[in-house]
């Protein structure tokens, strides 16, 4: 079960063991140093040196310094940085392509020499005519019949510095007729008069991606050389470079995985760069950035990203993640670890006239569910402040903090009651006199007074002043495009919060749970004693704040007699813990998708029994707890007219690609209505998925040509238009092309 659970790379990984293909697993993390990294990487990072430590190997992280106008050494820093406080280690130094650029170098004047590149002269505009479309063949450059010698002769001559920028280009020579449009004689090198961060001014030409990337992998001893999917086509170039040059087995080969990509949230360096340059943020680490700096100065833990990381699995189809999954992994690692204190955000002061004395009051920092000791004095006094919010003088229904006319405990001490409000000039509340019950202490309460509510509250003259700055999300738009989808409240400052003292003389963690507000972080730059800054890490559970919106909206309701409990949830049993670990840690869901299904027996036992007709975890479970689960909500698992079987054998079939996620839904549906298999719904149907670029391209061409006008949008930098062009390519096979292959042809058309 554990092997069969494992992801398609490490799947990979053991085969090519078991066959003995290479003595050790060796793979590399080679990002370009021209940004910070973001949690994308994260998830690179995660994977690349995750499988090389895992199979007794090792990873190198190399930086691809190949562009030497957008590359420097602070971005360099700021990788280490990352792969570091995420807790892994690289093999030996920090490598560079440009360590290797001799090599490389070496390599272009051997493909020269066997007549598999040459030095092209066309101009931009001539050489993007000149490749053809995804219908038409390209036309390979006059200049490829220069012979070996002249070829030489001018390469030299580029390496010396004795052209321009882009006066000539290094090709290989391969196909300017290939399917893949990537293949049509791609550049190797070109000129670029530029200083370089490491090599100076040694270079005048400089090799691409495409070029260095297979080489490098190769002089490392790289095994695998594992890469998002956007770098699935240049897989040919990979192996062309590798296997033209003959060069000496074992030789790495390029396995793609999916991207990262998560809703309201841009991952593109350069949108991110822009955000950074145009100051609409603080610098790379602004905690409202997905950047591992931002993450790390906003308050998440190394642990929490890895979890991420691990819940999302490794899939090869892309798709977008939700933010709140993030969010729930930030929240699930804080909730066992860090101290529950006080904090007043929007003070109101209470006067307690019938308490003159002062005391200090013992707390526990943690609930009596998490496995950590702690705790500290809290001062108490007549005067004290508690948040506005709690204090309504004309309460809606519902409502079950302090009144007039209800009372309300506060968290630790005692009961108080109001007895008088004070107002200033303009109507507002400036001060609640109030009375306490003395009998009504927690744990020694024998006042009689029943409360549904406890409440937070700092003793007036030890409190320490806070500032406090609540995040949010940076974008409002669940899929932004830039600067004018920005959320103008993705940051508020608030300067004069309360927080109890202990949390700055004793400094009991830099991470607290303020209670009911969220979960905070010292910020490690601009905290002192004498101005400590708090950043907010991430809200309580969103089910928790929708319950506090919804209180007014839905007074029609029955009170709920029950007593009100902040930002918590009714814990696992064993049975479901240990259900909830096997399939976080085993089968490699999602926190929120295990959440379910532990916590349901009939969800639970679908899962299990369609589990065992086919192995796919991941997306069996999604199946599960999305559609077979809102079936059982108005029916018992008896009267479903499908089986767990069938639901294994619809997966299957996507996972096979043999029918879409799109045409499974409608599969899913007449599976409900009809009872009858999922294959023999497909067949009857004629919804076998079309991915043949055969029978798409024509298809694809025929749309284009019925869109001229947006083809020329397009063209001219309207990106959004490539959804509206896949849209009518999947409408005209009804819903039967590959969303992946039409993308991706789509694409190279209007590209072209």
């Amino acid at each position: 079960m554990e092997t069969k659970s494992k992801d398609f790379l490490r799947r990979v990984v053991e085969e090519d063991l078991d066959l003995g293909k290479y003595k050790k697993v060796i793979t590399r993390f080679p990002p370009e140093p021209n940004g910070f990294p973001h949690i994308g990487h994260a998830k690179s990072i995660a994977i690349n040196f995750g499988i090389a430590k895992e199979y007794g190997g090792y990873c190198n992280l190399r930086m691809d310094d190949t562009n030497p106008t957008t590359e420097d050494t602070k971005y360099v820093e700021a990788l280490k940085d990352a792969v570091e406080w995420l807790g892994f280690e690289w093999r030996g130094d920090v490598r560079y392509t440009s360590d290797y650029f001799s090599k490389i170098h070496g390599y272009a004047i051997k493909l020269i020499k066997m007549g598999k590149a040459y030095v092209d002269s066309l101009d931009e505009d001539e050489i993007r005519e000149y490749r053809g479309t995804v219908t038409q063949a390209g036309k390979r450059s006059r200049y490829a019949q220069r012979t070996i010698e002249e070829n030489l002769e001018l390469f030299e001559k580029m390496k010396n510095g004795e052209f321009k920028d882009g006066e000539h280009l290094l090709r290989a020579k391969i196909d300017m007729s290939s399917a893949n449009m990537k293949m049509r004689d791609p550049i190797l090198y070109r000129i670029r008069h530029a200083h370089h961060f490491r090599a100076k001014d040694e270079w005048s030409i400089y090799p691409l991606y495409d070029f260095a990337h297979p080489l490098s992998d190769y002089i490392e001893g790289v095994s695998h050389s594992i890469c998002t999917l956007e770098f699935e086509n240049n897989r040919d170039i990979y192996d062309w470079v590798l296997d033209t040059l003959q060069l000496e087995p074992p030789r790495p080969y390029q396995h793609e995985f999916a991207r990262l990509n998560i809703n309201y949230t841009v991952m593109s360096k350069r949108k991110l760069l822009e955000l950074v340059k145009e100051k609409i943020v603080n610098g790379w680490d602004d905690p409202r950035l997905p950047t591992i700096a931002g993450y790390k100065r906003r308050g998440y833990t190394p642990e929490s990203i890895l979890n991420f990381c691990e819940s999302i699995g490794v899939s090869k189809s892309n798709s977008t993640v939700d933010v709140a999954q993030l969010e729930f992994s930030i929240r699930d690692d804080l909730n066992k670890k860090v101290p529950r204190v006080m904090s007043i955000l929007n003070p109101l002061k209470v006067t307690i006239e019938n308490y003159d004395g002062y005391e200090k009051i013992d707390a526990s920092y943690y609930p009596a569910d998490v496995p950590k000791e702690g705790s500290r004095k809290l001062p108490f006094s007549k005067e004290i402040y508690i948040d506005r919010d709690d204090f309504m003088e004309t309460p809606s229904k519902g409502y079950f903090r302090l009144t007039p006319n209800q009372p309300v405990r506060l968290k630790y001490a005692y009961i108080i009651s109001c007895k008088e409000i004070v107002k200033d000039s303009n109507g507002d509340i400036v001060e609640i006199k109030a009375e306490y019950y003395p009998n009504s202490k927690s744990g020694e309460d024998e006042s009689g007074i029943k409360v549904k509510s406890a409440i937070q509250w700092v003793e007036a003259k030890e409190a320490k002043r806070i500032e406090v700055r609540l995040y949010d999300r940076l974008f409002k738009t669940q899929a932004p495009e830039g600067v004018e989808d920005i959320n103008p409240d993705s940051l508020k400052i608030i300067k004069n919060a309360l927080i109890e003292p202990a949390v700055i003389d004793e400094k009991p963690d830099v991470r607290f749970q303020f209670e009911r507000e969220g979960y905070f972080y010292a910020d490690p730059i601009d905290y002192t004693d004498e101005k400590p800054v708090f950043n907010k890490i991430v809200a309580l559970k969103e089910s928790f704040s929708k319950k506090k919106k919804n209180i007014a909206q839905k007074s029609s309701k029955p009170e709920v007699k029950k007593a009100q409990i902040d930002g918590e949830v009714v814990p696992m049993t064993k049975e479901e813990e240990t259900l909830f670990e096997n399939y976080t840690k085993e089968l490699k869901l999602n926190s929120e998708v295990a959440n379910t299904l532990a916590r349901d027996k009939k969800l639970s036992s679908f899962y299990q029994e369609a589990l065992e007709s086919f192995n796919s975890p991941v997306n069996i479970a999604n199946i599960v707890t999305n559609d077979v689960a809102r079936e059982l909500k108005t029916k018992e698992i008896d009267d479903l007219r499908f089986s767990p079987k069938d639901v294994a054998q619809l997966v299957k079939m996507v996972d096979e690609e043999l029918i879409s996620n799109k045409i499974a839904k409608q599969v899913f549906e007449e599976m409900g209505q009809s009872g009858k298999e999922p294959k023999a719904i497909v067949e009857a149907k004629g919804l076998v998925q079309i991915s043949d670029p055969k029978i798409i391209r024509p298809i694809i061409d025929e749309v284009i040509a019925k869109n001229p006008e947006n083809v020329e949008k397009f063209r001219a930098g309207n990106k959004k238009l490539l959804g509206f062009f896949v849209g009518q390519v999947l409408k005209a096979t009804k819903g039967k092309g590959n969303p992946k292959v039409v993308n991706a042809l789509v694409g190279e058309s209007l590209r072209g």
